[in-house]
Order: C-alpha cells, then structure tokens, then sequence
C-alpha cells in the first residue's frame, strides 16, 4: 500500500509577480553602484579589497556568492563597515520588495524569541528554548 504524504511543493510567486532577487544579485549591484560612484575601475576596487578583478566582476554580477570575508573586505574598500554595507543591500531588498508587493496584510517580522507578540501586544510571553548548545547558539 502506498503512504500519504503531507509534503507540498512550496508556493511560486504569482506569474505577475517578479520573483525575489537573490542576496547575492542586490549585494552585486550595490558593490557595483558603489564603485561607479566613485569613478573606479574594477581592478582599483579589487587591489584595495585584495581580489581579483575578474572575481569582483562575477561578484557584481550575482554570479557568486563571496565569503563573509570577501564582504568585510569590499566593505572596507570602499571605506563603509559590514554593518553599513549589509544596511544598504537591505534597504535595497525592501525597496524591491514594496515596488512588487502585493496589498493585503504582511507577517509581522521581528523578536522571534516573543510568540503572540504583534506590535500593538505588550503582554508578549518568552518562547521556551530548547535546552543544551542549541540554546546557547540561539541565544547568541
């Protein structure tokens, strides 16, 4: 007899909805908006981050996905902390976000250490952690 599964193939945007872009894509292009604001070419950019040229071109491109390392150091290139850099491409992803949005209400999006909280709620109550490393790894 064969087994029922409650397995379902995960929701696809609508076809009149663009689809997310990936991080790696919105880091590309902000790396590339930073450099082209500065006038440089490529290989200045690489030699002050200490990459190639050709790897900083694919990361531009959203063809690979670089090393926390890799980021800190093109962060650095272009004088901005990871944190700054990291806020940039977030700001970027919601702007994109809100142009493709669809109207209607959207998950509240914060503390998930707080189950029932929704922004108006104070009486938010502590989720239980689990116990061990794996506590100590969420509550890092």
């Amino acid at each position: 007899m064969a087994e029922v599964s409650n397995v379902r193939p995960l929701r696809r945007p609508a076809p009149s909805r663009q689809p997310e872009p990936l991080w790696r894509e919105v880091l590309g292009s902000r790396l590339r908006e930073l450099r082209r604001q500065r006038e440089e070419k490529l290989t200045e950019t690489a030699g002050r981050a200490g990459i190639s040229p050709q790897y900083l071109s694919e990361v531009e491109r959203g063809r690979k996905e670089p090393s926390s390392e890799m980021i800190a150091a093109l962060a650095g290139a272009f004088d901005l902390t990871l944190i700054d850099l990291a806020t940039l491409v977030a700001e970027d992803l919601r702007r994109h976000q809100a142009a493709t949005a669809r109207p209607g209400p959207r998950p509240v999006l914060g503390n998930t250490a707080l189950r029932g909280t929704s922004p108006g709620n104070t009486a938010a109550r502590p989720a239980s952690r689990p116990a061990g490393p794996v506590a100590m790894a969420i509550a890092a």
